[in-house]
């Protein structure tokens, strides 16, 4: 098949003109969203306003060019009871994960979490980046829940809501600790994320690798760094995240690409680039998405992408909206079995293809879940029957 060349991500103008021009506001430096409107539960609305103290005014005698400071990350730490998240969601492959935090930082504009933020009477939008809530308890809440005598033990996925790998986990080590006791109980576990922190814990995950007790995927939608720095602007650039790959795959974990989400008309034309450059280095499989905009992420992400694509907006918004039977967002239609547009079948089509030429379908040695046990140093007491699980499929 034959694919044009991606053209490389330039804004016909700076996204500050851009955004002026069209009464947008101004994006703050090092975020994703443009805006903080009020979450769907809040009684009162709020909305921007111009009040006359815009840093980009240079020349201006009143503000006399003054910045402002940056928007700062504050952090709440919380106390949940339980730490396993169970769901039966038919559009997900797994029915257990654990988040470790609330929002992400990374502040990828696209983030289909951004909507759980209402939930915490905050905004999807820049709440969603820099008010983010942290569980220093996660590990001892998992070793009792891992303790029950009653657990069943099925495969813990990781990075499905909000990346455990962001920035602050730097200064919380929240998921290093949740893969201690993991390793601790033989427990298997599943990684995604954007982050080439996840490489800190090598000498947790090369182990664990070994005992086919976890396997990592890598997210990466572009390899254009000025598209990636403006859609994502606190993740790993996308060599770092490359060299994730590369780092995971020699300490023996297996470890895969996620080119997701595809944005029609934006980067698709990408994916088979990034999955070729991801086999090289050793990536063994492959999965990918194409956005999707519930909530508050359409207009979050409309807002974005008249700043910074307003030359490409209609037509991708056009492409979205054909994918999902004329709305923004609709997951009977778009997430159904049934593929129902012409593009949407086409990028499957293409990532079917891809997947069979760099060997993406090989059959993966399942997790192993026979190991799993209590540790006597938890128990108290040796463990003389093991469970009779063998593989993630039981």
């Amino acid at each position: 098949m034959t694919r044009a060349a991606h053209l490389s991500f330039r804004p016909h103008r700076p996204p500050e003109d851009a955004a002026s021009e069209k009464g947008l506001p101004l994006p703050e430096k090092g975020r994703g969203a443009r805006s903080n409107t009020s979450g769907r539960y809040e009684s009162e609305k709020r909305e921007a306003l111009d009040d006359g103290w815009d840093a980009s005014q240079k020349n201006d005698p009143v503000n006399d060019g003054e910045e402002l400071p940056p928007l700062r990350t504050e952090v709440t730490l919380e106390a949940p009871k339980k730490i396993i998240t169970t769901n039966t969601s038919p559009y997900v492959g797994f029915d257990r994960s654990i988040n470790p935090y609330r929002g992400c930082e990374h502040g990828c504009i696209y983030c289909f979490a951004r909507p759980t933020h209402a939930y915490m009477g905050l905004s999807p939008g820049l709440d969603f980046e820099t008010k983010l809530f942290a569980k220093p308890s996660a590990s001892k809440l998992l070793e009792k829940e891992l303790s029950d005598k009653h657990y069943k033990p099925r495969v813990i996925a990781m990075g499905t809501n909000t990346d455990p790998y962001q920035p602050i986990e730097r200064r919380f080590q929240i998921m290093r600790g949740i893969l201690s006791t993991f390793a601790k109980f033989n427990h298997p576990v599943t990684i995604l994320t954007k982050a080439h922190l996840i490489t800190r814990d090598l000498d947790i995950l090369g182990p664990m690798a070994e005992k086919r007790l976890t396997r990592a995927m890598v997210s990466i939608t572009t390899q254009d760094k000025v598209l990636a720095r403006s859609m994502e602007p606190r993740a790993s650039s996308p060599p770092k995240r490359f060299e994730a790959i590369k780092k995971l795959v020699d300490a023996g974990v297996q470890t895969g690409i996620m080119t997701g989400p595809m944005i029609p008309g934006l980067n698709d034309d990408e994916m088979e680039s990034i999955m070729e450059k991801a086999a090289d280095l050793g990536a063994s499989f492959s999965a990918h998405t194409i956005l999707r905009l519930p909530l508050e992420v359409s207009p979050l992400f409309q807002e974005w992408l008249e700043t910074f694509a307003p030359n490409r907006a209609r037509r991708i918004m056009r492409h979205i909206r054909e994918m999902n039977g004329g709305r923004n967002y609709d997951p009977e239609w778009s997430r159904g079995k049934e593929i129902k547009t012409p593009y949407a079948l086409l990028i499957n089509q293409r990532n079917a293809a891809a997947r069979a030429r760099l060997g993406f379908n090989r059959e993966r040695a399942p997790l192993n879940l026979s190991l799993f046990a209590v540790p006597v140093e938890v128990s108290g007491q040796f463990d003389f029957f093991r469970n009779e699980a063998t593989d993630e499929s039981s």
